[in-house]
C-alpha cells in the first residue's frame, strides 16, 4: 500500500486518559496541518458515555469481519475490538490518523505498515484506579475492573513507543507535548 498520511496507534492502560486527550488534541489541530482523523472503533459493548466508540454485538462483529470491513482487531477483557478500514482511505488521501488501540496489536500494525508511530500514555497506579473508578464503568468487584487494574500494574512502560506522554499532568499540557509532536512528523 502507498501510504502520504501517518498513523499514530496511542496506546494506554485503562484510565490513561486516551480518549480525552484524542479529544483535547482534535480540539487544538491546527488548521494549517495536515487533517487528523480519528476513526470510532468498533467494540462489543453496550455504548458508555466515557468512551467514544460504535456499540455492535459479537455476532454482527464477526459479521463485519467475515466481510472484511476491519483494518485489525483484538480480543481483551471478554471484548472485542475493530478498527475500521476506512483509515486505510484516509491515510492514502494524506491525513494523518490516529486510532486508540491494544499494545498486543502493535506487531501485526507494523506489518501492516512499518512506519507508523507508537505513542504510549502513561500515569500512576493510583490515577490508574481513580479514573476507572470515575467512569463506573463496572464496579470495583467486577472482574473486568480488577483485571485492568493488574493489567495497567504490570505494563507500566512500552519499549516501542516513539513517544511516552504523561497524562498525570494538566491535559492540556499533556495535549501539547502530543500534539507538537504529531505536527512535527
Amino acid at each position: 500500500m502507498q501510504k502520504i498520511g501517518q498513523l499514530f496507534l496511542i496506546v494506554g492502560n485503562s484510565g490513561s486518559g486516551k480518549d480525552s486527550l484524542l479529544k483535547e488534541v482534535l480540539r487544538q489541530w491546527p488548521a494549517s496541518a495536515k487533517p487528523i482523523r480519528i476513526p470510532q472503533r468498533y467494540i462489543t459493548r453496550p455504548a458508555h458515555a466515557s468512551e467514544p466508540f460504535i456499540s455492535v454485538t459479537s455476532e454482527d462483529f464477526a459479521d463485519l469481519k467475515q466481510q472484511e470491513k476491519f483494518w485489525l482487531t483484538w480480543h481483551v477483557y471478554d471484548t472485542d475490538y475493530g478498527v475500521p478500514g476506512t483509515i486505510i482511505n484516509w491515510l492514502q488521501q494524506g491525513d494523518s490518523v490516529i486510532v486508540n488501540v491494544s499494545r498486543k496489536i502493535i506487531p501485526q500494525a507494523r506489518q501492516l505498515i512499518p512506519d507508523l508511530k507508537v505513542i504510549f500514555i502513561t500515569v500512576p497506579r493510583e490515577v490508574t484506579l481513580q479514573r476507572i473508578k470515575a467512569r463506573s464503568r463496572e464496579s470495583e468487584d467486577d472482574p473486568g475492573f480488577q483485571q485492568r487494574l493488574a493489567r495497567a500494574e504490570k505494563n507500566q512502560t512500552l519499549t516501542e513507543a516513539d513517544l511516552v506522554v504523561d497524562n498525570s499532568v494538566p491535559l492540556v499540557t499533556a495535549a501539547e507535548e502530543l500534539l507538537n509532536y504529531m505536527v512535527s512528523l
